[in-house]
């Protein structure tokens, strides 16, 4: 099938993989499809190894550590990034965690060391990342950065938790660094999908139940699925979407716009 974009002689960043049916494996693949060059990171070796088969079947060669509590490894891929390609033309960022207390439990019983671990691991580390892409996309002449959101930033989803807070966070970061990098031909969306099993999602107690009330109440009575979240952002990376910033944009069937 024709990719809906074209993204040949770009170089992208994608982070967050975790395994085959994560979220960024789909976005991974829909900018491979379009022709980009792929830079793909993992969080430790035991990670690495979970990630193979994606990077294989994309045959990627740039594959590099980023833990994102350790400031080292963000400046190690900025160096490897530098040296191969000398720019970057967009990223994606698709990290994020809470202890399993802090996300199940109350909002008012977080505790104050997991509520500064979920905010820095799911909110400050995009900050961090635009920080240290900033100046290759420059070279590149401007470029994008994408983040995964979720409806639980605006709305009360049980047993999402902390998480709410962070992703809402998340999407104001986004609109301040759209502000702040639109000068520099530099975009910043947030994407917000419906509702899908991922591995960060089996997590969460209930979620079966999220999607198939997401199935029974969307317009369009459907589940998104990873290639879904890979075409809108490939959209966004690409000169088709050059004039796109600062906004979160849903794919999930609609389900969004139901009260």
């Amino acid at each position: 099938m024709k990719p809906l974009v074209n993204l040949e002689g770009k170089v992208g960043l994608i982070t967050g993989i975790a395994n085959e049916k994560s979220i960024s494996t789909g976005v991974a693949e829909a900018c491979a499809e379009a022709g980009a060059k792929l830079v793909i990171t993992y969080q430790n070796d035991k990670t690495r190894a979970f990630i193979e088969p994606v990077v294989n079947r994309l045959g990627v060669e740039d594959v590099y550590l980023l833990d994102v509590t350790r400031p080292e490894t963000l400046a190690d891929v900025h160096e490897k990034i530098a040296a191969r390609h000398g720019k970057l033309d967009f990223a994606i960022h698709s990290m994020a965690f809470a202890k399993r207390d802090d996300l199940h439990g109350r909002v008012v019983d977080t505790s104050p060391d997991g509520f500064a671990m979920a905010m820095d691991v799911s909110t400050h580390s995009f900050v961090r990342l635009a920080k240290m892409v900033e100046p290759l996309l420059e070279r590149a002449g401007g470029g994008s950065l994408v983040t995964m959101t979720y409806l639980g930033s605006e709305k009360v989803i049980p047993n999402y938790g902390v998480m709410g807070l962070c992703k809402a966070a998340l999407e104001a970061a986004t609109r301040y660094m759209a502000f702040e990098l639109g000068g520099k031909n530099i975009r910043v969306n947030a994407v917000s999908p419906g509702p899908l099993m991922t591995r960060a999602a089996s997590g969460i107690a209930g979620f079966d139940g999220l999607m198939a009330t997401a199935v029974e109440r969307s317009p369009m009575h459907a589940l998104v699925t990873p290639e879904d979240i890979g075409a809108l952002t490939a959209f966004l990376v690409s000169d088709a979407g050059r004039l796109v910033t600062g906004g979160v944009h849903f794919v999930d069937a609609g389900y969004n716009i139901m009260a």
